[in-house]
C-alpha cells in the first residue's frame, strides 16, 4: 500500500475540509396537524402519512385521559 511521500499542506486540508458540511433537513408542514416534519415521512405528533393514520402514537392518548 502506499504512503504519502510528502506532508498535505494546510491549504489543500482545509480545502478538502470546506465541503465536508450537515445539510440543514427538508422540512414541510404536515397537512393535518400543521406542525413541521421530514418530507415523505410520517409526521412524529400526530402519526398521519398522506390523509391516512400510519401510527398511532400512545402519548395523544395519554394527554386526553388526564384533561378528562
Amino acid at each position: 500500500m502506499a504512503n504519502p511521500k510528502y506532508k498535505t499542506s494546510r491549504s489543500k486540508t482545509r480545502r478538502r475540509r470546506a465541503n465536508i458540511n450537515l445539510d440543514v433537513p427538508n422540512l414541510v408542514e404536515c397537512p393535518h396537524c400543521h406542525q413541521m416534519k421530514l418530507a415523505h415521512r410520517a409526521c412524529l405528533s400526530c402519526g398521519y402519512y398522506k390523509g391516512r393514520e400510519v401510527i398511532k402514537l400512545e402519548a395523544e392518548k395519554t394527554k386526553t385521559k388526564a384533561k378528562a
